[in-house]
């Protein structure tokens, strides 16, 4: 197992490309300068101890030495130590509606933005429980399989947005499906659903996939997104010009919060429906829920000791920079003339 004690040092790696920038303009500002004198060819015989081979050689001694140093201060470490810990928790499969019509603005910056902050908030204060996040629009899909690795589920969480399900429609009865055959099959933990949908245009039978849950033992909890006014679809933008989805006559598409169909859905599955606007989005109220289920004692193998591995980043950075420090800007005067196939070997 492979982490950075402080991960946060390697940003520093992106003054790398800007040094680099301003290397080469600098670079070529000298040799505007050097032209002003005449030709360029004519100067270099004028100075034949100058190397710019030497100079370039030098300047990517300093990059690697930097970028060893910045590395092994984020403090590379492996995990040299795996033991078996024992936990207290439940299971979690947040399912996420990633349709177009989270897009809408009616909860600022929109829906899914809004929700994906939820769970980002919620996953932060989770300690010892289990998690797994599935995606949902006409189809569902397994987006991080249930773990106690909340990074994995941050990380994964960033890159979610509608592209990633092709098709189309809000599948709340298949992504709740998805989600009781997500849960370990082996394990006794109390086990629950977070649905965070905006409910809108649902396909299928999903208070019937929420009793299914309830009848498993799975508790399935509702976050409605949106709001009853509703808004337009933003589908892209022209010239700082949103353009929004329109329906076969040309009028704008309002998208509103189903609340009578997620109310259904938490009540089938023994849960409680939570509305979200821009103020609250039922995040500390779900999380009471949550702490309100029998946590049981969770069995998971973990790395307990690392291994700094920081030292071999510093000597490689120290051996760039004294190569750095040997190498000189000229040639020396002694074997600037030095030429090994000019050698005559004696018979």
């Amino acid at each position: 197992m492979f982490r950075f004690g402080h991960p946060y040092i390697l940003y520093t790696l992106f003054v790398i490309p800007a040094i680099i920038v301003l290397f080469i303009f600098l670079h070529y500002a000298k040799k505007r300068s050097i032209k002003k004198f005449g030709d360029i060819d004519v100067i270099k015989q004028l100075m034949p101890l100058v190397s710019s081979t030497r100079v370039k050689a030098k300047f990517i001694f300093i990059l690697l030495a930097l970028s060893s140093m910045i590395v092994a201060l984020a403090d590379p470490q492996f995990g040299s130590k795996l033991e078996k810990v024992k936990r207290k928790g439940v299971e979690i499969v947040i399912a996420l509606d990633v349709s177009n019509s989270m897009l809408a603005e009616d909860i600022q910056p929109n829906r899914l933005e809004n929700a994906k902050m939820a769970i980002s908030k919620l996953v932060d204060k989770l300690k010892n429980d289990k998690l797994g996040l599935i995606v949902f629009a006409g189809d569902a899909y397994t987006q991080v399989p249930i773990t106690t690795d909340y990074g994995a589920v941050k990380m994964f969480l960033e890159s979610v947005d509608p592209s990633i399900v092709p098709k189309q429609g809000t599948a709340i009865g298949t992504a709740i499906n998805l989600g009781i055959k997500s849960f370990s099959p082996t394990s006794n933990l109390d086990k629950a659903i977070i649905l965070i949908t905006d409910g809108e245009n649902h396909d299928d039978d999903a208070v019937s996939a929420a009793k299914k849950a309830k009848n498993k033992g799975i508790t399935v909890y509702v976050i409605g997104m949106g709001s009853s006014r509703g808004a337009p679809i933003p589908i892209s933008e022209n010239n700082g010009k949103k353009i929004y989805k329109k329906d076969n006559e040309g009028n704008v598409v309002i998208t509103k919060l189903n609340t009578h169909m997620l109310q259904e859905i938490s009540e089938a599955g023994g849960g409680k429906s939570i509305l979200a606007n821009n103020t609250r989005t039922g995040l500390n109220e779900l999380f009471r829920e949550i702490n309100k289920m029998d946590k049981k004692e969770i069995e998971t193998k973990i790395y307990t000791d690392y291994e700094h591995r920081f030292q071999i980043l510093a000597g490689i950075a120290l051996f760039f920079i004294l190569l750095e420090f040997i190498l000189l800007k000229r040639k020396n005067k002694k074997f600037k003339n030095f030429n090994l196939y000019k050698i005559k070997l004696s018979k």
